[in-house]
């Protein structure tokens, strides 16, 4: 069996990497039939290096990576490939392919709704207005499709509205967006993280947030949701058959 390389981006917060390799783990026991490992781009071990060097030390022909990212940035347009570009020129008998990221899948904004109702305990209140909280990026295409989501996430409730976020190098912030909502008519805020894992960037976000007075909810990560591991499972599967696809072709 082709092996499954996660890849996740590394934080100097140890809960992120607990997360992450929560969902790796939950991702196993999933699929006991399927080889799943974990590394990391930065920060965390092991590196992908390391761990793809393994996987050509114990006679794997293949391989398929799939980076959990949310967003098609630099990680995964530039750092990933330049990473996997070097085990191919080192193991040149390896055939590595990189999945698509995780992206804005419908799945994943349903299991953040799911992070919502587990939160506030009534996935029918009327008066909740949810803050998708994001990283944000240098690229304003990118962010305005982050800005799509909040509207995915409250698509079918009852909750009067949410408003996009972002953490870094974007407006508005969460300050703003709360302030938004509460002139919308929002009783009560969610602060719904659109990470995989906690860190750094949401105890920034939940500290800003937190001079906005009371009456805020901080729902979970996406975490090791069922939901993510459908997303994962079904990159390796696309990016699997496109690797049977190109052996036959080049044998």
């Amino acid at each position: 069996m082709t092996p499954l390389i996660a890849v996740a981006h590394g934080s100097r917060d140890p809960r992120s990497a607990r997360v992450v390799a929560a969902a790796v783990s939950a991702l196993r026991e999933r699929r006991p039939d399927l080889d799943v490992r974990l590394c990391f781009l930065d920060l965390n071990a092991p590196s992908v290096d390391r761990v793809i060097d393994a996987v050509a030390a114990e006679g794997h022909s293949s391989a398929v990576v799939v980076p959990m990212l949310l967003g098609s940035a630099f990680h995964a347009r530039v750092d990933l490939p330049a990473l996997l570009d070097a085990a191919r020129l080192r193991h040149p008998h390896l055939h590595v392919r990189q999945a698509d990221v995780l992206g804005h899948d419908a799945r994943l904004v349903e299991a953040v709704r799911d992070r919502i109702g587990e939160a506030v305990g009534a996935t029918g209140e009327s008066g909740l207005g949810i803050v998708l909280a994001a990283v944000g990026s240098s690229d304003p295409a990118a962010n305005d499709r982050t800005r799509a989501l909040a509207g995915a996430v409250v698509a079918g409730t009852r909750w009067p509205g949410a408003v996009t976020c972002f953490a870094t190098a974007a407006e508005p912030t969460v300050q703003q967006a709360i302030s938004t909502l509460r002139r919308n008519g929002a009783e009560r805020i969610v602060i719904a993280p659109w990470f995989l894992a906690p860190g750094l960037l949401t105890d920034r976000l939940s500290r800003a947030a937190e001079s906005c007075g009371p009456g805020i909810t901080y729902a979970a990560t996406i975490g090791p949701h069922t939901r993510l591991l459908d997303v994962m499972l079904d990159r390796y599967a696309q990016s699997h058959a496109e690797l049977r696809r190109y052996r036959a072709l080049s044998a």
